[in-house]
């Protein structure tokens, strides 16, 4: 599997991003130092002879920004607590935790040059495409076990963790739809909403390419998703309300549009919470992790990945219901957790995944018809 995210329209999304919404709060102000050091050009724990030297200039550095890490997806508030527990000598700070990847990128710009910029990103796959320039290369040591879809070559950007695109509703309230056509009954009036804006969000992004395959289309073309979501929006039950715990603990959004791990966590929300993933052709995408060239802390940025990629990260990121990337060798290696991976749904029997040109063509369509047919 590979993943998906926001545009390659991320221009339109963006002018819309006020600069001061995403400004960094702390020590803003203060000129970052460590970016000049050595280790922003590390590529690998070799340029810092060892992994304890890492460690050594990691902690050295004393400070780790995250961005756009809610610690109820995909289970990151483990494994914040985790590396911090780990390395107690590094404060990680974490800013931001519900932007959207585009997002995350402009507040790296906005920032550069501060000590609070962001360190590391967790970004949809059109992103990471679109921004290369802002990424520093850096191969984790468990990098062969990665498999070549889902990295960068060079390691500017890598996989991270995944799962599938899914339907999570308040079953006390609604009945199981059967199929995608099942949402635009009156069963579901004002009641469906998507995790963000698909021009922005990787999720929201991912649900329109779900909504195109179930329709009968496929990958090279994202239009049959575009007029799912028009027909769901004429048809009066489109929510345009960002989605978060808290709506779905307060009822806001009753129906959501998401990746499997994360609708599965609001059952901690809504005890009725469910979670259906249609039967057909499955969509799957994976997130990825890239290094700021201009990190203020680039040791802290590079250990954060290695912990990341380590068994312990991945095997935290599938406590929280997600695939990690290494999943199959850890597997075979036997340092997977068994009992989380055999608590994961049974995946779709037809999965599909966007290659790097499907995913980009899309975000173009997006950002050219999405606004129109929704609004």
């Amino acid at each position: 599997m590979t993943s998906l995210l926001r545009t390659p329209q991320l221009t339109v999304g963006l002018a819309a991003v006020a600069v001061a919404s995403i400004a960094l709060t702390g020590c803003a102000g203060a000129p970052a130092s460590a970016g000049d050091s050595d280790a922003a050009t590390a590529t690998s724990v070799a340029d810092f002879g060892t992994f304890a030297e890492l460690e050594v200039a990691a902690k050295a550095e004393g400070a780790l920004n995250v961005i756009a890490l809610p610690r109820d997806w995909a289970n990151y508030g483990a494994v914040i607590d985790a590396f911090a527990a780990k390395y107690p000598e590094i404060t990680v700070n974490e800013s931001l935790p519900d932007i959207s990847s585009a997002e995350e990128i402009q507040a790296a710009k906005t920032n550069e040059g501060l000590d609070t910029a962001p360190d590391v990103f967790d970004l949809g796959l059109t992103v990471a495409l679109q921004n290369t320039d802002v990424f520093a290369p850096y191969k984790v040591q468990t990098w062969d076990d990665i498999p070549d879809a889902l990295k960068e070559p060079s390691g500017l950007f890598v996989g991270d963790y995944g799962g599938y695109m899914s339907i999570g509703y308040d079953s006390s309230k609604f009945p199981e739809p059967e199929s995608l056509e099942d949402l635009l009954s009156s069963d579901y009036t004002a009641s469906v909403a998507i995790n963000g804006d698909p021009t922005q969000a990787g999720a929201a992004f991912a649900a329109v390419g779900l909504a195109g395959v179930q329709s009968g289309g496929d990958l090279d073309d994202f239009q049959p998703g575009v007029d799912f979501f028009a027909e769901l929006n004429k048809a009066g039950n489109l929510l345009k309300l960002d989605v978060t715990s808290a709506t779905i603990a307060s009822g806001e959004t009753p129906v959501v549009f998401d990746w499997d791990y994360l609708n599965a966590t609001h059952v901690a929300d809504n005890p009725a919470w469910k979670v259906r993933v249609f039967p057909g052709t499955g969509y799957a995408g994976y997130y990825n992790q890239a290094i700021n060239k201009n990190a203020p802390h680039p040791a802290a940025a590079r250990l954060w990945q290695e912990f990341l990629y380590s068994d312990e990260g991945q095997n935290l990121w599938l406590k929280g219901g997600a695939r990690p990337v290494r999943m199959e060798a850890m597997t075979e290696a036997g340092t997977i957790d068994a009992a989380a991976a055999s608590a994961l749904p049974k995946a779709p029997d037809t999965v599909v995944v966007p290659t790097e040109a499907q995913s980009t063509a899309a975000g173009k369509l997006l950002g050219e018809k999405w606004a129109a047919a929704v609004q």
